[in-house]
């Protein structure tokens, strides 16, 4: 598959929603990642912390990383000097131990809380009361070095085409609804929906942040 012309054909998809592309870059070579790099893609999604922090340190330092996989508390601790967006809050105890992390490096990180929105028990994710209650708390409000941006939601893996795009609707709508609320202590910027099987339905349904691998590289071996 030609990087490249695979980037330039997404990207030009993206751009007409006014949407980002993340490049899913889990188990690719390095020098996958640098010709997508030099194709001019930047942003870069990990799924475990590990491959993360391994290609940070050999890899041009104006990439962004984000952390798209399930996240560990343990582990918060090797990205946080450099992460750029963690779209995989999934827990309370997770976006204090952030904060912990964030407060020791000197920074405020970017995060989305994950919503569960597939019909898969396996998925992680809040249910919408949970987010609610969250950023309505004290505890939250406590929470100086992390920003909530948005939030990040993983469909069903069906070929029902119908019950992905009611999944993508339901998040937007709750999305929305958050976003007009004008709470200052979270900002709604962000709906990280759509992968290589469903990004062109998740820009349809608001997508601003897809999370793009095989359509980008080819399936891995």
């Amino acid at each position: 598959m030609n990087i490249a012309s695979q980037i330039r054909k997404i990207q030009s998809e993206v751009l007409q929603y006014n949407a980002t592309l993340v490049a899913v870059t889990k188990t690719q070579p390095l020098e996958f990642l640098m010709e997508a790099y030099n194709s001019g893609c930047k942003i870069f999604g990990e799924n475990k912390v590990q491959e993360m922090v391994s290609k940070f340190e050999q890899l041009p330092k104006d990439i962004n990383w984000h952390m798209i996989g399930h996240l560990q508390s343990n582990k918060v601790k090797f990205i946080a000097p450099f992460v750029t967006l963690i779209h995989s809050i999934d827990s309370f105890s997770l976006l204090q131990e952030v904060n912990k992390q964030a407060i020791k490096n000197n920074r405020i990180i970017n995060c989305l809380l994950q919503v569960f929105i597939a019909t898969e028990e396996s998925k992680f994710g809040f249910s919408e009361n949970e987010v609610e209650l969250i950023l309505n708390s004290e505890e939250f409000l406590q929470l100086k070095n992390i920003k909530i941006i948005g939030l990040m939601g993983m469909a069903s893996n069906t070929e029902n085409i119908n019950q992905v795009k009611k999944e993508f609707q339901t998040l937007k709508l709750f999305f929305d609804l958050l976003k007009n609320t004008n709470n200052p202590s979270f900002q709604m910027q962000e709906l990280s929906i759509g992968m290589s099987g469903d990004y062109q339905l998740a820009l349809e349904n608001g997508s601003t942040l897809i999370r793009v691998g095989s359509a980008i590289f080819g399936n891995r071996s």
